[in-house]
């Protein structure tokens, strides 16, 4: 349970979205992509740098992307991380929200582009809300994933 908990909230976080309503131009934040992060950042080493390939592989069944594109970013992004957790093991808030909004508002611009290249013609300002509601809505998808981790660190009974 300790171990497959952050992976089964990442994978429920990408489903999430295809749920809550069908828009013509993206709105709501790429959940799944925002708890990889989270998770990346609160708990480094957790989970391996090769597991955005597989929760990329999840994602991309279920977010309409070209196949392989979040494959791709997810994993470019786990690779950044784990650099910056290796060249600044001491952060605080301010710095990994800045690491957070680069990480976001490239993973929705690169998407944006494949989308692009695999024979879509959208303006980049269609994402300018998704990539504001995005970044907004990081601060409580990490207090989410702190939460989940707090129950994921409970045990399950107490061995007297």
């Amino acid at each position: 349970m300790a171990l497959t908990l952050p992976w089964i909230s990442i994978m429920l976080a990408s489903v999430v979205p295809g749920w809550a309503m069908i828009a013509s131009a993206p709105v709501l934040p790429p959940l799944g992509f925002l708890f990889f992060i989270s998770w990346q950042q609160l708990r480094p080493g957790l989970l391996p740098i090769w597991a955005g390939l597989p929760l990329g592989l999840f994602d991309d069944l279920f977010s309409g992307q070209p196949f392989g594109s979040a494959v791709l970013l997810w994993s470019l992004s786990a690779i950044v991380l784990e650099v910056i957790e290796t060249r600044l093991p001491w952060r605080n808030f301010v710095t990994e929200w800045l690491v957070a909004i680069g990480l976001i508002v490239a993973y929705i611009v690169l998407s944006l582009a494949l989308v692009n290249i695999a024979g879509a013609a959208a303006p980049i300002h269609v994402i300018v809300p998704q990539i504001v509601i995005s970044v907004l809505s990081y601060p409580l998808v990490g207090l989410i994933v702190a939460k989940i981790d707090r129950i994921r660190l409970t045990p399950l009974m107490v061995l007297k």
